[in-house]
């Protein structure tokens, strides 16, 4: 029991510097300032601000009676077990030992968002797929990379909205773009920015030879509402056209499509996922604005990794991560070097371990 009151103590102390890294106490004042805000009796007068802050109230309340819950539970069984020392009950020893080791794996679990330690992690993000090298294959993979993002997405129970999604002439898509709406959206899918490169044989080869495709995933956080942005009207080149996806019986016959591109920086976003014009219009402005604002933060940070990294072209070479159905079966991350042979559970969106040995890794880098 002596051993178990000192390993108790170990973890106590643990969980209470997890607790410092991650600025519990000022998020509890933080947490403060904002009910009191939302209890003003103008706080509705701005709707979206409200909704923001709102947002954030849960979020907060939430980390924080996390993290009150698991330490009240350790001095709890401390003090059993204190009692338990002195009076020479050995009774409870099983039953403390076993909640003991139950502690200690959620603590690992708690420990994990230590490394969720840049400002967006918690944002929502904007999941982005392009069809690369590989003519109809690359397409069909980029339809597969899809579909492990939209399992991952549901597994984390986020909601996910579509923006934009252009289908394969023969098979899969040429590109798609997701709006994923969860906490700590952004902070797990930034590990699958970059390019990915799958190496099969080809179901689109009568002679079955080994193909190698590429599709590139780009994922930026949404930027909050209260962010500003400057976009002059003159910079933007605004063309509407035909939806082609999938809708309502006016959303092929109308012009509701939209395409907004800004043109210093020749960034482009389309949107068609909606029936009506203005809110394609409206949700294309604010993924460009997020790009826009990522953009900046990449041009004030000169540290080789940020956010989004580097413009590349979804190619041989470039790769982030590569799968592989033949001759065996893997999946590696060239960043980390973590690999696991279980392809199969990672196509079905178990990125877990690759979320974690990245953000692990960038904080080694």
């Amino acid at each position: 029991m002596e051993n178990l009151l000192k390993n108790l103590e170990g973890l106590r102390e643990k969980a209470i510097a997890a607790t410092d890294l991650l600025a519990i106490e000022r998020k509890r004042v933080e947490l403060m300032e904002l009910k009191k805000a939302a209890s003003q009796p103008n706080f509705w007068d701005d709707q979206t601000r409200a909704i923001e802050t709102n947002k954030k109230i849960e979020e907060l309340d939430s980390e924080i009676n996390t993290w009150d819950k698991f330490l009240q539970e350790v001095r709890e069984l401390e003090e059993l077990v204190a009692v338990a020392n002195k009076e020479g009950d050995s009774s409870i020893a099983e039953e403390a030992d076993k909640k003991y080791e139950e502690l200690k794996k959620e603590l690992i679990k708690l420990e994990f968002y230590i490394l969720f330690s840049k400002e967006y992690d918690r944002s929502n993000a904007i999941l982005s797929i392009h069809a690369g090298t590989g003519g109809v294959d690359a397409q069909d993979w980029a339809e597969i990379l899809e579909r492990m993002y939209l399992r991952f997405a549901e597994k984390k129970k986020w909601k996910v909205e579509l923006v934009d999604r252009t289908v394969g002439n023969e098979a899969g898509i040429k590109s798609a773009t997701y709006r994923i709406n969860g906490s700590w959206s952004y902070g797990y899918l930034q590990s699958e920015n970059g390019v990915h490169r799958l190496v099969r044989i080809s179901p689109f080869d009568a002679e079955a030879m080994r193909h190698t495709s590429f599709a590139l995933v780009e994922v930026i956080p949404e930027m909050p509402e209260a962010v500003e942005v400057e976009i002059k009207d003159e910079d933007l080149r605004i063309d509407v056209f035909r939806s082609s996806g999938p809708g309502g019986q006016s959303v092929n016959t109308t012009d509701s499509a939209v395409r907004i591109v800004h043109k210093p920086t020749n960034i482009a976003v389309t949107c068609q996922s909606e029936r009506s014009q203005h809110q394609n219009k409206e949700n294309a402005l604010k993924i460009l604005k997020s790009k826009l604002y990522q953009k900046q933060i990449e041009e004030r940070e000169k540290e080789e990794l940020k956010m989004r990294g580097e413009a590349q072209k979804a190619e041989w070479g470039k790769q982030i991560r590569s799968y592989v159905m033949q001759p065996y079966k893997m999946v590696k991350d060239h960043r980390t070097d973590f690999e696991t042979q279980d392809i199969d559970g990672v196509l079905d969106g178990n990125l877990e371990s690759f979320a974690e040995a990245y953000l692990r890794w960038i904080k080694r880098v």
